[in-house]
């Protein structure tokens, strides 16, 4: 009889999951499966929301399990080995990761099973088409996200694959006990939901059941005017589906399937595009995360020290004086998701109005957002920082005031999370836009000739 074990990570769900199905069918009709999740010590350090919702999945999908999915707690590269060791298992199957700290993991993993004359078997990805594979005429990888997107969809994707039949599951306590392997499942589930913090209270509903209830009504409604909509943070005109896809509760090869065609759905997209081809630029880039990719953002000044620490606190607590800026941070704090056009806003304000590095802003975000993903966030921040790959000129500085009178015209998005605007209790500006805008320029050509210094230096 053999007995594999399918290690769950960023694909909470039983339907259109390769690993899952390839376990499977390696242990056969006779042959039984132990499905995993090890609470890494590492997940401490992201935010509440996060691991709030992360722990709401793994409960959806131990019911759909049938109760048999298997928590331990420990470093991966102890505790999977240690199962394995426990049921006689010698291939594990994973869906692959793509950021750098995920591939150092399973390369650890790997060494560790290895060692013990077992094997990691990664199979898949967590996106439509694998970070790595879309490559150019030359073999290299795409830095602007145009022809990679033309690339991405002349590649295509497979239709989805259904849930898998009745399995032979091995229950977490047959799954060995937890001594050298890690926590146990009751205690390795509570690290997840420390009662020291609390999320904030608008969370989605976690699970698989809720992602494919969402992409019902998404595509029965909101996606046909996609194209018109999805700027207007007033208006429910967005799918809201990001955080499932961080976590693979829903795959996007399952709402690639059931988008259609026309200007919405093309639109929609191209969005999800850009979230594949950020997870392609840290596949070949892992370090890009946190380092600017331009010259230009490692000359850029950023300020430091009392003021821009107390500034910074304004942003983060949505008191800028900006009702636009401010209701996304106040949305962002009560609910663990932000509009993305207030994103791109508020991202805006903080390093271009507050001179505040784009990182610190970056780590507040996957601080706090449920839908958190290291590789769009990231590289979302460096876009709108003029930094990254394909990125937004540093000189397109976003005027808050313009964007709220042409995105929320109707102030239905400020008046939800800045109730107080217009009145005594809602405080003065906390700079003055126009002079900002002229200093944030004045500091790009600083650091424009800063750069033409460095070129100069190194051709001498």
């Amino acid at each position: 009889m053999t007995t594999t074990i399918v290690w769950f990570r960023r694909d909470l769900r039983v339907a259109d999951h390769p690993a899952l199905q390839a376990a499977a069918a390696e242990a056969g009709a006779h042959g039984e499966v132990v499905a995993l999740f090890v609470v890494d010590p590492r997940l401490a350090a992201t935010g509440a929301n996060r691991r709030h919702f992360l722990a709401g999945c793994l409960g959806e999908l131990d019911g759909a399990l049938g109760g048999n999915l298997t928590l331990r707690s420990g470093r991966p590269e102890v505790v999977v080995p240690e199962v394995a060791r426990q049921v006689g298992a010698n291939r594990v199957f994973v869906t692959g990761d793509c950021t750098g700290f995920g591939r150092r993991r399973d390369e650890a993993v790997a060494s560790a099973l290895a060692a013990a004359d077992a094997e990691l078997v990664p199979v898949s990805s967590p996106y439509a088409v694998a970070p790595g594979t879309v490559r150019n005429q030359a073999g290299a990888p795409y830095r602007v996200f145009t022809p990679f997107s033309r690339a991405w969809r002349a590649h295509g994707w497979r239709p989805p694959l259904p849930a898998i039949g009745p399995a032979r599951w091995l229950s977490p306590g047959a799954a060995g006990n937890a001594d050298a392997a890690g926590t146990a499942d009751a205690d390795a589930a509570g690290l997840l939901t420390r009662p020291d913090d609390a999320p904030a209270a608008g969370l989605p509903v976690p699970g698989e059941a809720a992602a494919l209830r969402l992409l019902d009504t998404f595509v029965g409604g909101p996606l046909d005017a996609y194209a018109a909509t999805r700027d207007l943070p007033g208006t429910p005109g967005t799918s809201h589906l990001s955080p499932y896809l961080r976590f693979g509760a829903l795959h996007p090869r399952q709402v690639l399937a059931g988008v259609g065609s026309g200007e919405g759905p093309d639109v929609f997209r191209s969005e999800l595009a850009w979230r594949e081809f950020y997870a392609d630029v840290v596949w070949h880039q892992p370090g890009s995360v946190w380092r600017s990719m331009s010259p230009i953002g490692d000359r850029l000044r950023w300020d430091e020290g009392d003021e821009a620490d107390r500034r910074f606190a304004r942003w983060c607590a949505g008191t800028t004086g900006y009702p636009l800026v401010d209701a996304g941070m106040r949305q962002l704090l009560a609910e663990g998701w932000m509009h993305n056009r207030v994103r791109m806003v508020t991202a805006s304000f903080l390093v271009k109005d507050l001179h505040i590095d784009w990182r610190r802003g970056a780590r507040w975000f996957l601080d706090h957002l449920v839908d958190g993903d290291v590789a769009s966030n990231n590289h979302g921040w460096q876009w709108v920082a003029g930094t990254g790959t394909d990125a937004a000129p540093f000189h397109r500085i976003f005027n808050p005031e313009a964007q709220r009178e042409r995105f929320d015209p109707d102030g239905s998005y400020v008046r939800r999370y800045v109730p107080e605007e217009g009145t005594a209790d809602y405080p003065a500006p906390l700079v003055d836009h126009r002079a900002e805008r002229a200093e944030a320029l004045a500091r790009l050509a600083d650091a424009r000739l800063d750069v033409r210094a460095d070129r100069g230096d190194r051709r001498g």
